[in-house]
């Protein structure tokens, strides 16, 4: 059997549409032929070789044209371009993948909205790509013209061998489908389940005591990503992974290391860990690489591997659960109906649907949704308690005061915790979640100018328009000069009137519009018992750089860069979802009992 990867389906379709034109070639010799005028088969053949090249141009010019007429017929101009050295814009494209793998987010946009303005047609390899920061254009995108802006086709090829048809791949009516299906697991009484996450936070606390008695900085991004991951896959299936009870990595610089044993459930869980982060960076990769992506997946396809451990765990549970259901008495269930009290999110899909293929694609969005999206969070927010310690002190002081310092929180609890909720939400705008997207526009479409003397920018149908609220959450113009400190405050104090009452837009860690995150409140709830938690037990907390991997600095270039980029102590880089390179190591001050 022929393995049929992206490289060599790309190089198919490529021959194929050779193949139409050297039938086309050879239509032309056999018309001259008739009329006595003979070609050598070597003509031909350089008649081909040099007519595609052709071809393509005429049809870039073509379109070039079609789109200036269709600009001008709306009373639009075209979004100004990025200029490259190269042909095809192919120094702003390596320029962008050495970013993508070095840099800091948004290294290099930065400079070309700066110089382009709001927004601009970065356009690599002949193939437009509209980027903006605008708050008025991605509310374009999101809700006011949300059907315009899809996933699209191109979108749903690069990451389908991970995601399927899920939540987070899918456009019109699979797209509802799926997100009625998983809407009724996150009502109020779903999303304030804390018995789930106390369970876990306990294990959580015990390792950091541990590690904290024997000395040693413990890996407190490695330890949400398990907490995270022991969480969602227990809400999912009614049992986890339990990844916290494997081995918790030690630093580099520890005095001893005790003998390191692993159960198989460890290494299982530690494997499908792995597999699930690695899957996500390859599809994140080809992404960012455009359409030329499956020429560096000829031999195979990347995501094979990593998906062959995440299903090896996944198949048995949903294959168990469609077993279960055919033994057990039917039972009358819409996509709507609620869920029971012992349901977990499998056990309403399965009433739903029995297709494997549909339950595991919407498990595997939905458990990245879960997982990779608060473990960064929790980090980042433990990153900036370490850097700023009066504010470690003064959210501490409302824990104790709403909490105290052992009772369990609960909805209540968090709700009245303002405080608290700024600290997360001041962390969501400098680290968002998903910092970058991208949509497909529909039909040609126009956005507005940010000067209102100046003619709307025209946006193509069928083109791809991606957008940053990783850049926009930091623009000075949107939330002052302070825009890149961290100052909790901005959300409690004037600053939130002056800013973000006055256009919501501006402030999207959970995106916004119809694809508004189902989880918003669920990650809230989970991020905020987790805090709660951790400073009952914990009174202070410290970066331990001598622990800190050589590779986990910030690269020595970025000092005395502008912003937080030339003062980080951290290395933030993103795959889907943003995460700290080489973790984030903390040393964490134990409490005194009843302190």
């Amino acid at each position: 059997m022929v393995l049929i990867t992206p490289g060599i389906d790309f190089i198919a379709r490529s021959f194929a549409v050779l193949g139409v034109a050297v039938a086309t070639a050879a239509g032309v010799g056999s018309l001259l032929a008739s009329r006595g005028i003979v070609l050598s088969t070597w003509s031909l053949a350089l008649g081909v070789v040099l007519g595609l090249p052709l071809l393509a141009a005429l049809r870039i010019i073509k379109t070039e044209i079609s789109h200036r007429r269709h600009a001008a017929a709306l009373g639009s101009r075209m979004v100004p371009r990025a200029q490259g050295a190269m042909i095809g814009n192919i120094d702003i494209l390596k320029s962008m993948m050495e970013n993508w793998r070095s840099g800091y987010p948004g290294d290099g946009l930065f400079d070309l909205v700066e110089a382009r303005g709001p927004v601009v047609n970065i356009r690599v390899l002949w193939s437009d790509l509209l980027f903006t920061a605008s708050p008025e254009h991605i509310k374009t995108i999101l809700a006011t013209d949300f059907n315009n802006y899809v996933k699209g086709e191109r979108f749903h090829h690069t990451m389908a061998s991970v995601l399927g048809t899920g939540v987070f791949n899918s456009d019109g009516d699979m797209w509802k489908f799926h997100r009625s299906i998983t809407r009724p697991i996150f009502t109020r009484d779903r999303i304030s389940h804390f018995e789930l996450f106390d369970k876990h936070a306990d294990v959580v606390i015990g390792h950091i005591k541990n590690r904290m008695r024997s000395g040693d900085a413990i890996d407190f991004q490695d330890l949400m990503a398990r907490f995270t991951l022991d969480s969602a896959t227990e809400f999912m299936f009614g049992s986890c992974v339990h990844s916290l009870s494997a081995n918790i990595p030690y630093p580099h610089n520890a005095s001893y290391i005790p003998p390191q044993t692993m159960s198989a459930r460890s290494a299982a869980a530690n494997d499908f860990s792995r597999a699930f982060l690695d899957a996500q960076e390859i599809i994140a990769g080809r992404e960012r690489r455009g359409w030329v992506w499956p020429l560096g997946e000829i031999f195979k396809d990347a995501t094979t591997e990593p998906m062959k451990v995440v299903n090896s765990y996944i198949d048995p549970i949903i294959r168990d659960a469609i077993q279960k259901k055919q033994h057990s008495p039917p039972k009358e269930k819409s996509v709507e109906s609620e869920i029971g009290e012992d349901e977990t999110l499998l056990d309403h899909l399965i009433e739903i649907t029995s297709d494997p293929r549909v339950l595991k694609d919407e498990v595997l969005n939905i458990m990245i949704a879960g997982r990779d999206t608060t473990a960064a969070t929790l980090t980042f927010i433990f990153y900036f308690l370490s850097l700023y310690p009066d504010i470690t002190v003064r959210l501490r002081e409302e824990i104790l005061a709403k909490v105290g310092p052992t009772r369990r929180p609960d909805y209540d609890d968090i709700r009245d915790m303002k405080y608290l909720r700024a600290v997360i939400n001041e962390t969501l705008r400098l680290y968002p979640i998903v910092p970058f997207n991208v949509r497909e526009s529909v039909h040609a479409a126009t956005w507005p100018s940010s000067d209102p003397m100046e003619k709307p920018y025209y946006i193509p149908a069928g083109t791809k328009t991606a957008y940053s609220v990783f850049m926009m959450h930091r623009r000075k113009d949107l939330w002052g000069p302070d825009a890149e400190e961290f100052d909790p405050d901005r959300f409690l104090d004037d600053r939130l009137k002056k800013y973000l009452v006055k256009n919501s837009f501006i402030f999207l860690p959970f995106n916004a519009g119809p694809r508004i995150c189902l989880g918003q409140q669920f990650a809230y709830n989970e991020m905020s018992f987790m805090i709660i938690r951790l400073l009952q037990n914990f009174s202070s907390v410290k970066m331990d750089l001598d622990a800190t991997p050589v590779d986990a600095f910030p690269p020595k270039a970025w000092a005395g860069a502008s912003g937080r980029k030339g003062i980080e102590k951290v290395y933030p880089r993103m795959h889907l979802t943003m995460y700290a390179h080489g973790g984030l190591w903390l040393k964490m001050q134990e409490t005194e009992s009843g302190n």
